[in-house]
């Protein structure tokens, strides 16, 4: 009887060893089977499109009017228009439809495919398929017109082509401002200018 408590004292305190040894072999394995977590994705953020949400802060059709100093109006409209993150002093626009109302009569249209527009120093530049038409005949396009709010100023960055009452015109570069005494407009090609002259047809 002595010789089985002896076994059952030492087979108590065998166990005693060993199930918490077993217990803690039983933990190991469960986390060498777990999933890993990458800490990088462990909260999924949604991917935010800065310019987008910038855009939905902007405006949709604006319109701005404004008188230059020498009492041309100018005219613009946009399909939409949004503050540059970048520079809260720039603003972006696309679709761009300007028209400008001269003191001597004379209508002058711009369209582009979009617009950079420097608040500060009345700059506007029209990008992307540039047109320039005037009541007096003129149908020019460019990629690239820089111009002014506060006076008749406005030149091309880029070549220019079109037509006019002369002919077809291509220069490198085209400036439409006013003559500071008689303050009517004037539209001048610059650089290389290529004149195919065409008559104008007198009906008979």
């Amino acid at each position: 009887m002595a010789r089985q408590g002896n076994l059952h004292s030492q087979l108590v305190a065998w166990l005693k060893i060993i199930l918490p040894l077993a217990a803690l072999g039983l933990l190991s394995t469960l986390f060498l089977l777990s999933r890993s977590i990458d800490t990088n994705n462990a909260i999924p953020f949604s991917n935010i499109d800065i310019e987008k949400r910038a855009r939905e802060q902007g405006a949709s059709n604006p319109a701005f009017a404004g008188v230059t100093d020498s009492g041309d109006e100018v005219i613009v409209n946009a399909r939409t228009a949004w503050p540059d993150l970048s520079n809260p002093e720039r603003i972006l626009a696309e679709v761009v439809d300007a028209q400008l109302l001269l003191t001597t009569g004379e209508v002058i249209d711009i369209t582009s495919d979009s617009a950079e527009v420097l608040q500060q120093e009345y700059i506007a530049t029209l990008i992307g398929n540039v047109v320039v038409t005037t009541s007096t005949g003129y149908r020019m396009t460019t990629e690239t017109l820089e111009s002014r709010f506060d006076t008749l100023h406005a030149e091309s960055l880029a070549p220019v082509s079109g037509t006019g009452p002369p002919g077809k015109l291509d220069a490198a570069r085209m400036l439409l401002t006013s003559d500071p005494d008689t303050g009517d407009a004037h539209l001048l090609f610059t650089g290389g200018v290529k004149l195919l002259y065409q008559p104008q047809n007198s009906g008979e």
